[in-house]
């Protein structure tokens, strides 16, 4: 996940396509407005916006994804009335939407009519439940503990479309707790306010191979293989942002952090095949990280979870700023492409590019993880790294030395079968198998590779795949992939 370049990104994924809303057989309400004079086509005086089905959902929260007023001259066959539909459909409010214009009262006026089947909208985003891992002599994996993790959210709290939710994670010697809020339209305006807080109790893994260190508990638990850093974070950050068009919107805001870390006085590991000092990237005691970060989106998605048309455009920057406090001077950015493809036959392809860049001295919790990119790994789990093994490390690459990573980049295809659909408990069931290829690497792999490694190898590059279920239902979307299990398999190999 260098920075994700939004601007190289766009060109590789190209711009969604949008069906148009049909063009009615006869003229509605009677005489239109005058012909575009460029397509000759017919244009109707819009006479009213009728809202339909969202018994719960203020009418306001329908609105907002409406750019169309009464007295404005409608287009049948204006690609926006298909992105309403899409945009109503991707807040995850409704299991159904449909936007129609019907005749009006006068000759040449026409009712917009937006038609929506609300669902439930308390969720459960995330649920993680696996097992953490150290990495065997022969490359195998060894299970250690068990690991659980849930992310619930009201999604649209009391129908005003307020989010209000939390999460808790628990991995062996490891708590993650947080909550967050966000109302899209703060005090009835047209920008968003976010807010969330959190607090990390974790330890983390340092070290290639044949790690030494001093630590400064003397009854402190040694693993073999690695150096573990105790580390505290709590904070909280704000946010605002606002739409610039149905499918374009922007965020900003500050976050701060208070970081109490433990790492070994001394350190030293060997870095395929030269034993060098092994830093931690983090400040001993108590420090500051306080960052402003900023987004910007681009979204046509026609779903929240099953997705099966559209597109997905996102540039994100985060700086670490020592003038508003922080004792962490940094630069990350990266970007996101993600486009879906519906085939004739129902099957659904999403191709994904992903590209990120961190220029300074980022903690190692700022950094990109490898397990948030290999599939063969279990992700971060409300930002607990729990498993120990290295990156399963298909190609024999450099790659199974790195951990954390100041570059990044992915790229992969996934390919969905739809086996079930359903109105009530179980929305959709598809099955779906992915394949890629990702790169990982810090600055000191990419100016010193390590002497073990030679020609490609040095290249920090490998392939990651998947294969599973991906489940909708009334409370939320859920995933159930093999590719944790396949990582459990020996794929390392000896090592160099």
């Amino acid at each position: 996940m260098v920075v994700r370049r939004f601007a190289a990104i766009a060109v590789l994924v190209a711009a969604p396509r949008v069906v148009a809303a049909q063009e009615p057989a006869a003229p509605i309400g009677g005489e239109p407005a005058p012909p575009d004079a460029a397509r000759n086509l017919p244009r109707y005086r819009l006479e009213r916006i009728e809202l339909r089905g969202n018994d719960k959902t203020d009418d306001g929260v329908l609105l907002r994804h409406v750019p169309y007023h009464a007295g404005d001259v409608v287009d049948p066959l204006d690609p926006g009335l298909v992105l309403v539909r899409y945009k109503l459909l991707s807040t995850g409010f409704f299991a159904r939407a449909d936007v129609r214009l019907e005749r009006g009262a006068q000759r040449g006026d026409v009712v917009l009519v937006v038609d929506v089947v609300e669902r439930n909208t308390l969720l459960v985003e995330n649920l993680w439940i696996g097992v953490a891992a150290d990495e065997g002599d022969r490359g195998g994996a060894e299970p250690v503990s068990p690991f659980l993790g849930i992310r619930v959210a009201e999604r649209n709290l009391l129908g005003t479309g307020v989010t209000l939710g939390g999460g808790a994670a628990i991995a062996d010697e490891q708590l993650s707790l947080r909550t967050e809020f966000a109302d899209p339209t703060f005090l009835g305006s047209d920008w968003a306010a976010y807010a969330s807080f959190h607090v990390v109790d974790g330890r983390d893994f340092f070290g290639a191979r044949d790690v030494t260190f001093e630590s400064p508990f003397s009854l402190d638990r040694r693993l073999e293989h690695y150096a573990v850093v105790p580390y505290e974070r709590i904070g909280g950050q704000l946010g605002t942002g606002r739409d610039l068009s149905l499918s374009t919107s922007f965020s900003l805001g500050p976050r701060v952090e208070r970081v109490e870390a433990t790492p070994p006085l001394v350190a030293s590991h060997d870095r395929g095949g030269r034993r060098e000092p092994l830093g931690f990237d983090v400040l001993p005691g108590v420090s500051t990280l306080s960052t402003l970060e900023a987004a910007l989106l681009y979204d046509t998605r026609n779903a929240p979870f099953l997705v099966t048309d559209g597109a997905v455009l996102q540039a994100r920057l985060s700086l670490g700023l020592p003038p508003l406090g922080s004792d962490y001077a940094y630069a990350r950015l990266e970007g996101l492409a993600q486009r879906w493809f519906r085939l004739p036959f129902g099957h659904v392809i999403r191709a994904q590019a992903f590209v990120g860049a961190i220029a300074g001295d980022a903690p190692f919790f700022e950094q990109y993880y490898v397990g948030d990119f290999t599939d063969l790994l279990p992700d971060r789990v409300l930002e607990l790294a729990p498993d120990r093994r290295k990156a399963p490390n298909v190609f024999g690459t450099a790659i199974g030395l790195t951990r954390f990573g100041e570059f990044a980049g992915k790229l992969d295809l996934e390919y969905r079968i739809p086996v079930y659909q359903g109105r009530t408990s179980i929305l959709g069931v598809d099955l779906f198998a992915g394949s890629g290829l990702y790169a990982l690497a810090t600055r000191r792999d990419l100016e010193d590779p390590a002497p073990d490694f030679t020609g490609f190898a040095t290249v920090p590059i490998d392939l990651t795949y998947n294969l599973g279920l991906r489940i909708d239902t009334s409370v939320g979307g859920a995933t159930v992939a093999f590719s944790n299990l396949l990582g459990l398999l020996p794929a390392r190999g000896s090592d160099p």
